[in-house]
């Protein structure tokens, strides 16, 4: 796993995070790009972020002024993987190749876009979260019949 160097903007919002849910944040990513905050919340803790019917979540974006999204850590790059694209991945997979580690995501067809979100901001978080705790250089998203015919 790499060292993480945090900012003193990154380190000023898991403070403010963490006085509001009351959970442990390891990571923010400030993404300005997606207009988000990504925080990487300990294991076992995102219940505490969320809130009850999401009410520490709606309560921290009001109070961030953008929208948050959590991802659960994990020291295990393929279930840290899983948790940052959700609920429909079946399988992840790492390959060494020539050219740096690169994770395959294996998803339902149906589902696919669901996992890439809205221009492609849920697998960008992936790639992002990857690289900086794994140093995956890629994420592939691919259905189950590419897996066996293109890999």
């Amino acid at each position: 796993m790499t060292e993480i160097k945090l900012t003193a903007d990154e380190l000023q919002m898991i403070s403010l995070f963490q006085n509001v849910s009351s959970a442990m944040a390891r990571d923010c990513i400030i993404d300005e790009k997606q207009g988000r905050l990504i925080f990487v919340v300990e294991k076992g803790q995102m219940g505490l972020a969320i809130g009850k019917n999401g009410s520490t979540i709606k309560a921290l974006q009001s109070v961030m002024g953008k929208k948050v999204e959590l991802v659960e850590f994990s020291e295990e790059p393929t279930i840290f993987i899983k948790n940052s694209l959700g609920l429909y991945v079946q399988d992840v997979k790492i390959n060494e190749t020539s050219h740096g580690k690169v994770a395959i995501v294996v998803v339902d067809p149906t589902k696919k876009g669901i996992v890439v979100g809205k221009d492609g901001k849920n697998a960008e978080k992936a790639r992002i979260l990857a690289k900086r705790y794994f140093d995956v250089t890629n994420v592939l998203i691919v259905s189950p019949e590419q897996v066996r015919s293109d890999l």
